[in-house]
């Protein structure tokens, strides 16, 4: 009698070239909807969107150290201001969902994370 091997991804998340899932699958878990995608929002607006901002309330703060909260207000709120702008944008969200839809899809394809491909394997 053959043993049944019992694996923990639900059979509608298994399959694909690595067993990881079908790479041209477009449907979003939960997690994915509301934590995955707005992470990746955030980032992106931080690093390309807002990067001015982020500079100046950085600075600021290093500048200013225990005082900083005072001191910075300015910088914060022209920061919030810049990361909310963006992250209440619809065109915006959609392209960071197309853009986790790529790189989730090239996982499933290849089983190589992002990360190990834009820094390669040092380890």
């Amino acid at each position: 009698m053959p043993e049944e091997v019992k694996s923990d991804i639900a059979p509608k998340y298994g399959g694909g070239p690595q067993g990881l899932g079908d790479p041209d699958d477009l449907f979003l878990r939960k997690v994915e909807r509301e934590i995955l995608i707005p992470q990746k929002m955030r980032d992106k607006a931080k690093e390309e969107k807002c990067a001015e901002e982020v500079k100046r309330f950085t600075e600021c703060c290093a500048n200013n150290s225990i005082l900083m909260v005072y001191k910075c207000r300015e910088e914060n709120t022209s920061l919030k201001s810049c990361l909310a702008k963006w992250y209440n944008d619809e065109g915006f969200k959609n392209l960071c969902k197309e853009e986790y839809l790529r790189e989730r899809s090239e996982y499933r394809r290849t089983g190589v994370k992002n990360l190990e491909k834009r820094v390669g394997v040092s380890m």
